[in-house]
């Protein structure tokens, strides 16, 4: 009996322990918020990202090649937060787009502050019974940038 409640409450420690893993989101703003909200310390450092819990499949795989690819001590293909494009700072007043939903692919855009005005245009696949991100680009500034074009960048 005490082999069964000890298993039990680890087992519930753990399901507790990755709440945004478990949880798959069935807008793509429910997923847009929730990336906002989250904080990136609390993904496992093995992980291919900070934020591999609501990053497609392909998008993951993407962040692990680089990751494999780098020699240790040096910095990969990203080298700063997408999410906030830049380093430090967080987003403040932070607003969503319409999305457009095509199938199992949605387009948005949001917008919001870090030490100036920040648009950042996603692209979202649904994959595993929910909406991921696929891609994010910041087509603004003088060094415009989209996740997928900085791998490539780095894989040639």
């Amino acid at each position: 009996m005490r082999l069964v409640l000890l298993f039990l409450g680890v087992l519930l420690t753990l399901m507790s322990a990755v709440p945004s893993f478990a949880a798959p989101y069935p807008t793509p703003e429910a997923l847009i918020k929730a990336l906002y909200r989250y904080d990136p310390d609390e993904t496992d450092a093995e992980a291919p990202s900070p934020y591999t819990p609501f990053f497609s499949d392909a998008l993951n795989a993407r962040f692990q090649a680089d990751r494999d690819r780098t020699p240790d001590g040096e910095v990969g293909a990203i080298d700063f937060d997408p999410v906030i494009s830049g380093n430090d700072g967080r987003a403040r007043h932070l607003t969503i787009s319409p999305p457009i939903v095509l199938g199992d692919r949605a387009e948005l855009e949001v917008r919001f502050e870090n030490g100036g005005p920040v648009t950042l245009y996603y692209t979202l696949v649904k994959e595993h019974g929910g909406w991921t991100v696929d891609d994010i680009a910041n087509q603004q500034g003088d060094t415009p940038w989209s996740l997928s074009g900085l791998f490539d960048a780095a894989e040639r």
